[in-house]
């Protein structure tokens, strides 16, 4: 569905998926934290200890808030792209769900539990002890393979989907804790590979907190196929982004 973004109904989690590149993705989410007007925003791009610099004076204004939060040591693209997210709801506490970077790595090695323990919580209360079904971890390793230019070693693969549900288990315990603290409703701010509902976020919320209602959003750039598609409960799509091929390194 092309177009102009809907107000998302009435829930008690509102995950809005993204392009992280596409200013329009980011300007469709600010319109939407409007009119949601959120007890709490949390976001992929912060970890627990950025956002805790996110103070009233520090959000007072776009300069202050980049480098309160330390944003360009994330790789994350322009925060001007994501300004407008905050300011759109300037009484929402801010949350990060990212983990280090350093565990996120450990987790290609050692798997989403090992790593998910020392974050002191449980595996098993998310299903991260549980296998995932063999299509599904085939799909999710091509995907990882296509995502990466087709460039890893095919053993890697497996660790890499495992990084990618550590992450998607992460963001559901920000989310929860986010709730439990603020109360409802609560908005997490994430690419459209962690928002989808058959495999990302609302997988490990479900299992957490499956009191919660949600909704997801996802955002692209072409029409999503049908069964993609069906994991959003709505989706839009913008003009594209300009941006260099991310493969060319790749080649060179």
């Amino acid at each position: 569905m092309a177009g102009d973004l809907d107000v998302p109904p009435s829930a008690d989690v509102v995950i809005l998926g993204e392009l992280h590149d596409n200013p329009i993705h980011h300007e469709n989410q600010a319109r939407a934290v409007a009119a949601i007007m959120p007890k709490a925003l949390v976001f992929e791009m912060l970890t627990p200890d950025q956002a805790a610099a996110a103070t009233p004076e520090a959000r007072s204004d776009a300069a202050r808030l980049e480098a309160a939060l330390r944003w360009s040591d994330g790789g994350w693209p322009a925060f001007s792209m994501y300004w407008p997210i905050f300011a759109a709801a300037p009484d929402a506490a801010v949350l990060g769900a990212a983990l280090p970077r350093d565990l996120v790595r450990q987790s290609v090695m050692d798997g989403a539990v090992a790593v998910f323990e020392q974050t002191g919580n449980d595996p098993a209360q998310f299903g991260l002890d549980q296998p995932l079904p063999e299509a599904e971890q085939t799909a999710r390793e091509e995907m990882q393979q296509e995502a990466h230019c087709n460039a890893l070693p095919p053993q890697m693969l497996p660790g890499m989907v495992d990084a990618q549900r550590l992450r998607d288990a992460a963001f559901a315990n920000a989310v929860a804790r986010a709730v439990e603290t603020y109360g409802t409703p609560v908005v997490l701010i994430t690419g459209n590979g962690h928002a989808r509902r058959d495999w990302g976020v609302p997988v490990y919320l479900s299992a957490v907190a499956p009191e919660l209602s949600t909704y997801v959003l996802g955002q692209f750039e072409d029409a999503p196929d049908a069964d993609y598609a069906e994991q959003f409960d709505a989706w839009i799509v913008s003009a594209p982004a300009e941006r260099e091929d991310p493969c060319a390194v790749f080649r060179s």
